[in-house]
């Protein structure tokens, strides 16, 4: 279940901050609605990972349909193995 707050509740931020661990983020709300989200650490990273590979298997995609896919005993080749 997200772990929803109002803003106004950072007024006591050491115990709000208690609650942000890793894949349990802390959801605040200004007049009813969405505003921020506090991350764990650990949860930030993996997330700009995951947007980084993302962006890097976009660009192979693009890469691919532009020059061509290669075979697998064209990659196994090109690797020397």
């Amino acid at each position: 279940m997200p772990n929803i707050k109002p803003i106004s509740d950072l007024r006591n931020y050491t115990e709000v901050l208690k609650e942000a661990q890793e894949g349990s983020p802390i959801f605040l709300t200004k007049n009813g609605r969405g505003e921020y989200v506090i991350l764990d650490m650990k949860e930030y990273d993996k997330m700009r990972a995951a947007l980084a590979l993302m962006s890097k298997l976009g660009e192979g995609e693009q890469s691919a349909g532009k020059d061509g896919w290669l075979s697998a005993d064209e990659v196994e080749k090109s690797l020397g193995l």
